[in-house]
């Protein structure tokens, strides 16, 4: 395993990490470690094997931003610690690629303010709804009591999913069968205030970056947030497809034009050959990626840990 040393302050593993979790996280970053680890095959550095590695973390979509920095580094590691084997070039990359993306492991700190107001936007199909349902459960389990806001009045099935993981949980959802999604979010936050729930989830309806009367209308949510609560929203979660690859970037700097992007929510990354996304977001647009997530089970999203990242990136390698 990969660790790095604890940070101040840093929170402790969940309790419910467990091996289980760890399997999942590696039978869903298989396609992208089989890449991987059909390079390390080679016996000796050359330029074939560099030149594979490329190709090998563009089709992961690393970004050419990240696979040219990856690389760089690469080459004058090699040169200056005069490695030669492909075994401690793999061992240079993992050091590398972890450090790339130790900044964005970042625990999310929700003893700030009551109610934590957590603002979740996405574009459709991203799993932005299930995510609020995991998420809920999630805080459950750390203690917190938890209110739901079905703010994605566009679609009826939003809600409809929304209210189910609100009575699978036993947590209220506040809904309305039309009307302007601020109102509701507006309405809910006052609720949590008056009942002193200690997290508010506030769904948004999916929205593409270039639908922009829409991305102004996230803008006006926001900005009702704070009419509410005026040190709101406390969160500005991002939901991302692992399996959009680059299209990720877009659409982290598009909403963070519009809404203020704290924080990404990674799903799907089970069955993806993308798993390289996570360094192209860490080169292009650095935002803490406060959880990952591997499946449809309310246990299948998690707080990301850079070590277990890296780890199942590369097990199964040869050392």
């Amino acid at each position: 395993m990969f660790g790095f040393p604890k940070k101040n302050g840093e929170a402790p593993v969940a309790e419910d990490r467990n091996p289980s979790w760890t399997a999942r996280l590696k039978a869903g970053l298989a396609k992208t470690r089989g890449q991987l680890g059909s390079l390390f095959r080679h016996g000796r550095i050359d330029d074939d094997l560099l030149e594979e590695l490329e190709t090998t973390l563009l089709m992961a979509d690393c970004g050419v931003d990240a696979t040219q920095w990856l690389l760089d580094e690469l080459k004058a590691r090699v040169k200056r610690d005069k490695l030669d084997t492909a075994d401690q070039l793999r061992g240079a990359l993992v050091e590398l690629l972890s450090g790339l993306l130790a900044p964005l492991e970042q625990t999310l700190d929700l003893s700030t303010h009551q109610p934590f107001i957590i603002m979740i936007a996405g574009v459709n199909g991203a799993g932005k709804t299930t995510s609020i349902g995991k998420l809920a459960k999630h805080f459950q389990k750390q203690g917190k009591s938890v209110l739901l806001a079905a703010g994605d009045t566009f679609r009826a099935a939003a809600r409809e999913q929304l209210a189910e993981w609100g009575r699978r949980n036993d947590v209220t959802v506040i809904a309305q069968e039309s009307g302007d999604p601020a109102a509701v979010i507006f309405d809910a936050i006052n609720a949590a205030k008056a009942r002193r729930i200690d997290v508010v989830l506030a769904d948004t309806a999916g929205r593409l970056p270039t639908q922009l009367n829409l991305m102004d209308e996230i803008a006006k949510v926001r900005r009702v947030i704070q009419k509410a609560e005026p040190s709101g929203p406390h969160e500005v979660i991002l939901v991302l497809d692992a399996n959009v690859g680059q299209n990720a970037i877009a659409q982290v700097k598009a909403f963070d034009k519009a809404a203020g992007v704290t924080g990404l929510v990674v799903t799907k990354l089970d069955g993806t050959a993308k798993g390289g996304v996570l360094a192209a977001i860490a080169r292009q647009c650095p935002k803490p990626i406060r959880y990952i997530g591997v499946g449809e089970g309310i246990d299948d999203l998690q707080p990301f840990r850079t070590a277990e990242f890296v780890d199942a990136l590369f097990e199964g390698a040869p050392q």
